[in-house]
């Protein structure tokens, strides 16, 4: 047995390589044709643009890692199932489910390598590709970070600091501003319970304003309410969106906590996609490996048509769980339902499937 292992597993590898450089091929030729006019126009040396396309190449596996997995297993079954090995295996009295253990083995291994990837490698190079795209080529830089679900912005004079309960609407809640002179001494503090941007200015609540008047003391003030003007406007706060997958798993874990305190669920939601979608594959695996012996037993053919079918029936899965997310966006889901749902659904109809071949 444990030399079918191995073969198998040596074979899924060698079929995933093949795969996956094919597919990062044809991804980085598209976005190399798509992009280079951006590079040039904007006066960068090539060599940027090669590490740019370098340091995409994380990310690539982690958004085709699904699809990948899928289709090594495929491919793998259906050339036994061609050189009549898988038919020997069968006749030697070994059941299918026994054949698929290591090829399912193999992509958990695989998954497991994404999930590391999306901890330690994908955020310091997801920060270097938008780096390069966003800040070097379109003149975009971003003076915000998000650190544990709190917003810190370097305004014109000072920093910002707050958390924002609705992202829809111009309200802040714990906001936190301070300004220095030139020679780093405080000029002006400001610590409000709330804060809303209304017709210009800055309308606090229940805070505490601390200024250095003319004769260089400290003038404290509280407030229950009090309307100011700032030299920021909240256009220029907000962290692009791009920037939330700069973060790692465990940050966003840990942003997820923060905002259960906070009654909010936007790290949650972003955390469940990213794991969802990086286990994807595995289900994914469950239903083509049936596709491929039911294609053979119906119709005679083996990958000329257990590949196309098994890709429809990715893309019908990939749909859901995407018409899933959008729902969770939108707080019609459940955000552990909407992305583990599919997974639950696709798994058990490929477990089915592969326990009738059995018979």
């Amino acid at each position: 047995m444990k030399l079918l292992d191995r073969y198998t597993i040596k074979q899924f590898t060698k079929n995933f390589l093949l795969v996956f450089s094919s597919l990062v091929s044809i991804y980085l030729l598209v976005d190399f044709f798509e992009k280079i006019d951006n590079f040039t126009e904007a006066h960068k040396p090539i060599g940027l643009a090669i590490r740019y396309f370098i340091f995409k190449i994380p990310l690539i596996y982690d958004q085709l890692i699904p699809v990948c997995i899928m289709l090594a297993g495929i491919l793998t079954l259906g050339l036994m199932n061609h050189n009549k090995e898988l038919q020997a295996l069968k006749a030697g009295g070994i059941p299918l489910t026994r054949i698929v253990k290591p090829l399912l083995g193999i992509a958990v291994f695989f998954t497991l390598i994404s999930i590391g990837a999306a901890q330690w490698l994908l955020p310091s190079t997801n920060a270097e590709t938008n780096r390069i795209w966003y800040e070097e080529v379109k003149g975009k830089i971003s003076s915000g970070i998000v650190r544990n679900g709190i917003v810190y912005h370097k305004g014109f004079e000072g920093i910002y600091s707050f958390t924002r309960p609705d992202p829809t609407t111009y309200q802040f809640k714990s906001f936190r501003y301070v300004s220095w002179d030139d020679d780093y001494n405080p000029l002006l503090l400001i610590a409000a319970e709330t804060a809303k941007w209304e017709n210009g200015n800055w309308l606090l609540t229940n805070g505490q304003l601390k200024r250095k008047n003319n004769s260089n003391n400290d003038a404290v003030e509280l407030f229950q309410s009090k309307i100011i003007k700032l030299p920021d406007s909240p256009e220029n706060f907000f962290v692009p969106t791009y920037q939330i997958e700069e973060l790692s798993l465990w940050q966003l874990l840990t942003n997820s906590i923060h905002d259960w305190q906070e009654n909010k669920r936007e790290n949650w939601v972003d955390l469940n996609r990213r794991l969802s979608y990086i286990f994807l594959g595995i289900p994914l695996l469950l239903i083509g490996i049936p596709v491929v012996l039911l294609v053979n037993q119906n119709w005679g053919r083996d990958l000329t048509m257990a590949v196309p079918i098994s890709c429809g029936l990715a893309f019908v899965a990939w749909g859901i769980w995407s018409a899933n997310q959008a729902m969770t966006n939108a707080a019609y889901l459940n955000p552990v339902l909407a992305s583990w749902l599919i997974h639950f659904i696709v798994s058990s109809i490929g477990i089915f499937l592969i326990k009738l071949q059995n018979r």
